[in-house]
């Protein structure tokens, strides 16, 4: 059966509850509060108020430039906003650098790969184990050595890179440079780097992006397959309004660094105004798709 025959398609108005919904939580898990972003005289971001709640899949949609990618760089440590404030599991993460707020659990990916393409895919997924590695110097001599601590500490850092690797069906790939691989399996790697840091919030950042029709729908699999196994919260920056629409527990709208629409996939669809935009948003991704 064909994959997408499991979901709903996002034109049909009729409710149908979100398969994903078991993991919906009422636990609020992040916590944005008026949240503003200026480059010089543009403003990016505009009084953003917006809660995540754990075990939620939350798709964050708007045309290019509306400040989704912006939304997530504020989150993740790499812009400082010039108001508001981000709190994360009770506590205040904004003005952290990225690698504190990596270490409190929240991981992403990017638009871009970067990935080293010299290396293996479980080479790679390996780099992001850097969390939960020993400190530098004692790492170091652990690494050196290689037995007793060290080779303990190498063997649970292979396991749990195993594991990824299986969940994400790249067994046939494990041993292969990443220059080697197809842009579809790299993007499979990318969410397996995140993955490795054991992140209990997780942002993707339109992984699906120029990939063909049976790659994206490879990925959003791999993705539904860890949302169920692993139950980590997703925040879904995307323009194919397919997937969304699908496998979102809720959606968030921006148009010009605002909030201007939240709810469930189906107010959505009932709302005129915001299922124009929708539509439009869809349409620039899929007139671009490669």
């Amino acid at each position: 059966m064909p994959f997408w025959k499991y979901f709903r398609k996002w034109k049909d108005i009729k409710i149908i509850p979100n398969f994903r919904s078991a993991y919906y939580t009422d636990e609020v898990f992040l916590t944005v509060n008026n949240l503003h972003l200026s480059f010089g005289g543009v403003l990016a971001l505009q009084d953003i108020t917006l809660e995540i709640k754990m075990g939620e899949i939350i798709g964050v949609i708007g045309s290019n430039g509306s400040g989704k990618t912006s939304l997530l760089n504020c989150i993740c440590g790499y812009y400082p906003p010039q108001m508001g404030t981000i709190i994360f599991k009770g506590k205040k993460i904004n003005g952290l650098p990225p690698y504190r707020i990596a270490s409190l659990g929240i991981g992403r990916t990017y638009q871009n790969i970067e990935l080293f393409e010299g290396l293996s895919v479980l080479e790679n997924l390996l780099t992001g184990r850097h969390l939960h590695m020993k400190g530098f110097l004692f790492g170091l001599t652990l690494g050196a050595l290689y037995f007793g601590a060290g080779q303990k500490e190498e063997v649970r850092h292979r396991e749990a890179v195993e594991e990824i690797i299986e969940l994400l069906g790249m067994e046939a790939w494990r041993e292969k440079p990443v220059s080697e691989c197809s842009y579809g399996m790299r993007k499979r790697v990318a969410l397996g780097r995140a993955l490795a840091m054991e992140p209990e919030l997780l942002f993707l950042d339109e992984p699906t992006a120029g990939l063909s029709s049976e790659s994206r729908e490879d990925l959003v699999r791999c993705m539904l397959d860890v949302h169920e196994a692993r139950k980590t919260t997703m925040v879904l920056v995307e323009h194919d309004m397919d997937i969304v629409f699908d496998i979102c527990d809720r959606i968030i709208s921006l148009d010009h660094g605002i909030v201007v629409a939240e709810g469930h996939p189906d107010t959505f669809l009932t709302t005129d105004p915001i299922s124009g935009m929708i539509m439009e948003t869809g349409s620039e991704t899929k007139g671009s798709g490669q």
